[in-house]
């Protein structure tokens, strides 16, 4: 079978399972009742609802919120249990899954993973690399980082001491003395103020995943678990990737700029200790109005007025499937991903389901962004540092500014993800054998 026939008869077992699942719901409303879809949309607008409440309000409103959200998923399944109703579900359900898993074979790209170009260059000759011993929970000398390092024959700068270390600073008096790399094994705020000097001076960067999240090494396909294996781009395997490199108000940043409430929760004093009670801490304030600053968002002619947060990234994060969330599949597309939420009640969250709170859910992306506000300056996060940014506040990329020198073989480079449409399922399926033998 052609990989074209393979493609077609995936496409029409998607089809196939979906409407069987429909048909499958149809008949069993049919036999117990309308009331089946009625209980499932009232348990999804009753959950969105729990879930704002309960990030927007405190003390018992808080309690009560959290025991709605959790008492009625609960209560909805025993009803379906009583009324002989769960297992219909959990078939449609299944079917829908299998339907889904067909439908991704039938729409995956034809090629292998989505891979930047990748460029030879040189070993280099003098490598500079900083190390922050603290960062990543004490990597850095769990994995024997700077021995390592210096045995390649790079020299090596530990941010030790209690001292405030201008990181950025010593990465240019490197780049005077003749570094022709500059490395980092630390967090992605480290990484981005080297990375800003890197491009600046023309020079590689080389990334270690020595942070506790590493989202710049993810992205670069590096390996997160054992930072030690990012060395090998020291040597003859390694090649060279041109990434776009982030720009706000003068600082560089690698992965995300963020704007409203998590940006705000960022700045608060017990955030690195606790984030989550910090978060929930500062949270009703923001979401209400009450506190932080009035935000207005302009990016590629939409205005947004007031959203409760935006992210601008350097380079989209993955929207069409949600197993591309959370990473960007390209670091070279000269764009800015934009994404911004604003909900300011249970109402509005509920229509964000619904598609009808206006410019509730904004996704686009852009070479530029602008945020204003009714306040002279405003807290921003980037690359998870908190820092106070003067108004309006404008994002930008250089495309292809910075030169990342990573190993050729990484173990992390993402598969490329369809993007999921139900028309292009419907032209596959209508794929001819005879149609490529004519």
């Amino acid at each position: 079978m052609t990989p074209g026939a393979r493609r077609a008869w995936s496409a029409r077992l998607a089809l196939l399972l979906a409407a069987l699942a429909g048909l499958w719901l149809i008949v069993a409303a049919a036999i117990h009742g309308l009331w089946v879809f009625l209980l499932v949309a009232a348990v999804l607008v009753l959950v969105v609802s729990a879930a704002y409440w309960f990030l927007a309000e405190r003390g018992w409103r808080r309690t009560a919120a959290l025991v709605v959200l959790v008492g009625v998923p609960v209560v909805a399944v025993v009803l379906l249990v009583i009324s002989g109703l769960l297992v219909p579900l959990v078939v449609a359900v299944g079917l829908l899954v299998v339907a889904l898993g067909a439908g991704r074979e039938a729409l995956a790209p034809p090629s292998g993973p989505e891979r930047m170009p990748e460029y030879a260059a040189p070993p280099p000759r003098r490598p500079f690399i900083v190390m922050n011993p603290r960062s990543g929970g004490g990597k850095v000398a769990r994995f024997d980082l700077r021995a390592r390092a210096e045995a390649l024959g790079a020299e090596v700068a530990m941010l030790e001491g209690p001292e405030q270390i201008d990181v950025a600073e010593l990465a240019r008096q490197a780049v005077a003395r003749g570094a022709d790399l500059l490395g980092v094994a630390g967090g992605d705020g480290t990484q981005a103020l080297v990375a800003g000097v890197a491009a600046d001076h023309d020079v590689p960067l080389l990334v270690i995943s020595a942070g506790t999240r590493n989202h710049f090494a993810l992205d670069l396909g590096l390996d997160r678990e054992d930072p030690s294996t990012c060395l090998a781009a020291l040597g003859e395997d390694a090649v060279e990737l041109h990434v776009d490199l982030g720009t706000i108000a003068g600082r560089t940043f690698v992965n995300n700029a963020s704007f409203g409430a998590y940006a705000a929760a960022v700045q608060s004093p017990g955030y690195r200790e606790d984030k989550a009670r910090t978060t929930l801490d500062v949270l009703p304030d923001l979401l209400s109005g009450q506190k932080g600053p009035r935000l207005t968002l302009r990016v590629d002619g939409v205005v947004v007025d007031q959203p409760q947060a935006v992210l601008v990234s350097d380079n989209p994060y993955g929207m069409g499937d949600l197993a591309g969330l959370g990473r960007r599949a390209r670091l070279d597309t000269g764009r800015l991903g934009v994404v911004s939420v604003s909900a300011a009640s249970a109402r509005q969250a509920v229509g964000l389901l619904r598609g009808t709170t206006l410019n509730g859910l904004v996704a686009v992306t852009a070479p530029e962004v602008e945020i204003a506000a009714d306040a002279p300056e405003i807290p921003v996060g980037i690359d998870g540092e908190a820092v106070m940014v003067p108004t309006p506040v404008r994002c930008s990329v250089r495309p292809g500014a910075l030169l990342v020198r990573v190993p050729r073989d990484r173990p992390g480079v993402p598969a490329r993800r369809p993007h999921w449409s139900w028309a292009e399922l419907r032209r596959l399926a209508r794929f001819s054998h005879h149609r490529t033998a004519a």
